[in-house]
């Protein structure tokens, strides 16, 4: 065969898409069924299929700008025939023993980046139905995208949702503990119907996690500001602090300052299969009354100290 580039008419940096816009071209015009007996356009047709063949998938095309295989798919220096799209050496012919219009033979590999029996297809039934000649192949229905929002609660603990399909359809989503922010659940078989009777295609249910008014994630551990007052700050004290699974008491050491950080192990979010679970980080806010306190101004003016809290600036 004279060299794939040549007969489709396309340079050796063109693109996959130029070579298949090419190929579709050249096919519809040299097509048998639009010259009745003239057995040049026979060859000519399977001289087009033959050069997308070795150019329309990505491996074989490499193989041959390699100089690995010849214009006919074959390795050079052997006999064997190389069956392009395949991934090793068989005979260029017999595979598919398809008979096309005009009563010639043509096969093809199916291989990645070669779709030719869908290019045929539309080719013979742009013709005038010539496609009916040839037994469409099953095919997976297409995965659809969907999203659900859950709760920071839900997040840790997990539990069930139902997501509406573009279809109108009810699904019902698991979602696992610990699951994070933009992770996908596949749901099997819940996507696109198939064609021809093909399996249909997947749900993914991409989970968005909402932000919490307090919690902030950071991994499996989580993250919160606890406002302390001035006397517990002063004098020590325990606290509630509120957790996932409800409040727990924490002692606030006396003398505690501003932007100290208590640790609560285990308080954070559930690791996944079983996983140690993260902590909780509680950094101490020392908090003043809203409203004027008498008392607490009388004890301000009382109080003679000598401290600098803004010596370290000086």
């Amino acid at each position: 065969m004279r060299d794939p580039y040549d007969v489709l008419g396309v340079s050796r940096k063109a693109t996959d898409a130029e070579i298949k816009k090419a190929f579709r071209a050249l096919a519809k015009k040299h097509h048998p069924d639009t010259h009745a007996n003239d057995p040049k356009a026979v060859k000519r047709f399977q001289e087009i299929g033959a050069a997308y063949e070795l150019l329309g998938d990505k491996e074989t095309r490499a193989h041959f700008d390699r100089g690995e295989i010849d214009a006919n798919g074959q390795p050079k220096g052997f006999d064997q025939g190389f069956r392009p799209g395949a991934g090793g050496f068989e005979g260029m012919r017999g595979r598919s023993g398809r008979t096309g219009p005009g009563g010639f033979d043509f096969n093809w590999s199916g291989g990645e980046g070669v779709n030719a029996e869908d290019i045929f297809s539309e080719i013979l039934g742009g013709l005038g139905g010539g496609g009916s000649r040839r037994r469409a192949q099953p095919r997976k229905g297409a995965d659809v995208q969907l999203q659900t929002t859950v709760t920071l609660q839900e997040a840790a603990t997990g539990g069930a949702r139902r997501v509406i399909a573009g279809d109108g359809r009810e699904l019902e989503v698991r979602i696992p503990a610990g699951v994070k922010d933009g992770q996908q659940i596949r749901l099997r078989g819940q996507g696109a119907p198939g064609e021809r009777g093909g399996p249909p295609g997947d749900a993914l249910i991409e989970i968005a996690v909402a932000p919490h008014p307090f919690f902030e994630r950071d991994g499996r551990d989580l993250r919160m500001d606890l406002p302390i007052s001035l006397k517990e700050a002063i004098l020590g004290a325990k606290v509630p602090v509120p957790t996932l699974t409800g409040p727990v008491a924490v002692t606030v050491p006396p003398h505690s300052n501003s932007g100290r950080v208590l640790r609560l192990k285990g308080k954070g979010l559930p690791g996944p299969g079983g996983e140690a679970a993260g902590d909780l980080y509680a950094r101490l806010l020392v908090a003043l009354p809203e409203s004027p306190d008498a008392k607490l101004d009388d004890f301000a003016t009382a109080w003679d100290s000598q401290y600098d809290p803004r010596s370290r600036l000086k």
